[in-house]
């Protein structure tokens, strides 16, 4: 009898009270305890919600502050840097970037900060990767959402910072710096440190590296495979660095050609022998080329045949170039012009459709083309087309077609629905 009273009160442990069963709201069973759910299911969440709400998930229980704390969480980390008075986008709280470097630096390894346009923003990413001493980032990016804020910090600050994680990550394999007051000695201690792993370098827009300096990152770092720079950055013989025999195959090569100034820049031209070396090196190179240049400054270049894949025109563009282009980029995939002129370019399009074997991509926004002329193109392009944004405006409608007929006409050679852009989608 005393054995049945025990088992009677050991099953009265296991199954709650009917004034518990009261109190506990109705859609709460046991099997719905949300601090019993498994390890791996939990940190699947996390990595799904915002730094804010991870934090404050942290505190529901013991186990989802373990959780909170694992490792595998904080190998890729955002921090956003913006200052309320002149930004509305969020910003990690100054608190909770001390708790990481404190307790989750050594976990770091693909990070990211992205700084609106004030300047103590920037110092403010420059003094964390300043502490990053005992990292081993893999992935660095210096990201400005608006204008770019890095510039107006102190060189010495900014270079000091990043050298720290140079120095200290010796592993990193991609890096994002467009836009900073990086400078070749800083690139030396990149290269000294990551020449084994680094593949991904973009730079546009740093004012104080010189073409020694990317030059010396091409001989030592023998794994790149992407590369982004400006224009004065190029030359032949940084071509011809990345076409040595010790050089992996170049996958993405992206130049950008600015000039802020027209007339008071001189752009160099580069020969045909270093850009056909990188070819026979890396024969499938994407060459990407973004052109924000005044009519008058175009002059030195696709005089002779450039392998670019990749066009992009920010300002207007003369009709010779165009035509330059149709006889010179035998390689070009994607051609964008923003801007041309008053005079119908059918010759140049029908000419690029002729010589552009590869052309699968092309946009056009503040130009002239008839609708004879723009039926031609597309006959003579074909199916191959697959991205074909013209803007309405551009359309000239003739005694063959008008803006009415043109769809059904480029369609009909597409073999699918085509219609003109009312704004641009490029």
């Amino acid at each position: 009898m005393k054995r049945g009273r025990t088992g009677l009160k050991s099953q009265c442990q296991i199954f709650p009270s009917l004034g518990e069963r009261a109190k506990r709201p109705k859609w709460m069973t046991p099997a719905q305890d949300w601090g019993n759910l498994p390890h791996h299911v939990v940190l699947q969440i996390f990595q799904h919600l915002s730094l804010v709400d991870r934090a404050r998930a942290s505190s529901v229980c013991r186990c989802w502050n373990d959780v909170f704390h694992t490792p595998d969480l904080w190998r890729k980390f955002e921090f956003e840097l913006n200052q309320p008075a002149t930004s509305y986008l969020r910003s990690t709280h100054p608190d909770l970037i001390q708790q990481i470097i404190k307790k989750h630096a050594q976990h770091l390894q693909y990070v990211s900060f992205k700084v609106d346009s004030c300047t103590e923003s920037a110092e403010a990413a420059c003094d964390i990767l300043s502490q990053l001493v005992n990292c081993t980032i893999k992935t660095l990016g210096l990201i400005s959402t608006a204008r770019p804020s890095f510039m107006d910090v102190s060189q010495a600050h900014f270079v000091s910072a990043l050298t720290v994680v140079f120095v200290n990550s010796k592993s990193l394999s991609s890096i994002r710096i467009d836009d900073t007051p990086v400078d070749d000695p800083s690139l030396k201690v990149l290269v000294a440190n990551n020449s084994d792993t680094l593949k991904l370098l973009k730079m546009s827009s740093c004012p104080h590296v010189s073409p020694a300096g990317i030059l010396c990152v091409a001989d030592q770092c023998h794994g790149l495979r992407e590369l982004a720079l400006n224009y004065h950055l190029l030359s032949d013989e940084l071509l011809l660095a990345l076409s040595s025999e010790k050089h992996v195959h170049l996958e993405h090569l992206r130049i950008d050609v600015v000039s802020e100034n027209p007339g008071q820049t001189h752009f160099h031209t580069i020969k045909r022998s270093s850009w056909e070396a990188l070819i026979r090196h890396s024969p499938k190179v994407n060459i990407v080329m973004y052109f924000f240049l005044y009519e008058e400054e175009f002059e030195p270049f696709f005089c002779e045949e450039t392998p670019v894949t990749h066009l992009y025109f920010g300002r207007a563009v003369s009709k010779m170039m165009l035509g330059r282009i149709g006889l010179n980029c035998p390689r070009l995939v994607e051609l964008v012009v923003c801007a041309n002129g008053i005079e119908p370019l059918d010759e140049e399009l029908i000419r690029i459709a002729e010589r552009c074997k590869s052309l699968t991509a092309i946009g056009l926004g503040e130009c002239e083309v008839t609708c004879s002329g723009f039926v031609e193109f597309v006959k003579m392009c074909g199916g191959r087309l697959t991205q074909l944004s013209i803007m309405e405006e551009v359309l000239i409608p003739d005694s063959s077609y008008n803006i009415e007929q043109i769809h059904s006409e480029v369609s009909k050679h597409l073999g699918r629905m085509w219609f003109p852009d009312m704004m641009p989608t490029w």
